[in-house]
């Protein structure tokens, strides 16, 4: 299971995004009906069941919106796909948003899209390693190799954090770039001595009789956005009618997949290959409808210490709604 939030903006896609920028429409297509045709892109992942039970319930429709879900290719074909207008809507990590900023990608949030659990040990991504390693604490991962699904991210960074607090050196790692799905094996085999995995990749080490070690959301910030449904500039500043009903839309299926846990369970069988022994397991995030500024300006901060922006200063407020 790949994950959007991680891995959307490699320096190449995000300049790529910048150059497909004038290309394409922006605005979804109208019908007959006045109902504007939406695609939003999206990766098969348990943060974005909200927009699934969303067009289940109706959420969308009500605001003459019929919205449909399209797997970016990898997950890195989101920005540029929203940027050209393959997508009117994306669901990305704030740290690819950020890295984005600082290559003038033209996109900007418009609503909140996952947020961190905020207790340590019961996140819905965290470090795990195997039973009997000797790794005990986030400050034992220094000189030990572990895995993040994409470098120079989200992973990366709030992993260092981790290490960072527990006393640790968090520039004694050395990180393996491996998708998700990988990691459980290369753990068990021994290829890495740690990975840092999200729901349902979490469960499942879990269940092999791994060990959590650090909760590196919760060590990052407080509450962390960790995603956001993004637009581009051109949408946002030819369209704001439908960026608006978009936004509560989205918003109304954040709270509703809040507060029904059981029924995001539920249609994550719809949209995944998670099976449901797992999905009952799972430790699910938050949804939030406010995104938590300062957590993304904590992104921001740890990813300029951590070297990822190439030596640039994101601008928080720009990618903000």
């Amino acid at each position: 299971m790949r994950r959007v939030f991680i891995g959307i903006a490699s320096a190449a896609l995000v300049l790529s995004a910048t150059a497909c920028g004038s290309s394409g429409g922006s605005s979804g297509d109208t019908d007959s009906g006045g109902v504007d045709q939406v695609k939003v892109g999206v990766i098969p992942i348990v943060d974005v069941a909200p927009i699934y039970l969303g067009k289940d319930k109706g959420f969308f429709k009500s605001r003459n919106i019929e919205v449909s879900m399209e797997a970016g290719q990898g997950g890195a074909a989101i920005v540029p796909g929203v940027v050209s207008g393959q997508f009117q809507f994306g669901f990305s990590n704030m740290t690819s948003l950020l890295i984005g900023q600082t290559k003038n990608v033209p996109v900007k949030t418009v609503a909140a899209g996952v947020a961190s659990t905020g207790e340590q040990g019961k996140d819905f991504g965290g470090i795990m390693v195997k039973a009997d390693s000797p790794i005990k604490t986030a400050a034992d991962l220094a000189g030990k190799k572990i895995s993040v699904n994409t470098l120079k991210n989200i992973g990366d960074t709030t992993v260092r954090e981790s290490v960072r607090k527990a006393g640790g050196d968090p520039k004694a790692i050395q990180f393996v770039e491996m998708p998700f799905p990988n990691a459980p094996a290369a753990l068990q085999e021994g290829q890495v001595d740690a990975s840092w995995v999200v729901e349902p990749q979490l469960s499942e080490i879990k269940a092999a009789g791994g060990r959590l070690v650090a909760s590196n959301f919760v060590d990052a910030a407080p509450n962390l956005t960790v995603a956001a449904y993004f637009t581009s500039a051109k949408l946002a500043g030819e369209d704001a009618d439908l960026v608006k009903r978009f936004t509560e839309a989205i918003n109304e299926s954040l709270t509703y997949a809040d507060a029904h846990p059981d029924e995001v369970r539920a249609v994550l069988a719809s949209y995944t290959k998670i099976d449901e022994k797992t999905r009952a397991a799972m430790t699910l995030p938050k949804w939030p409808t406010e995104i938590n500024q300062a957590s993304v300006e904590t992104l921001a901060k740890l990813g300029e210490q951590d070297g990822i922006f190439d030596g640039a200063t994101p601008d928080v407020a720009k990618i903000l709604p």
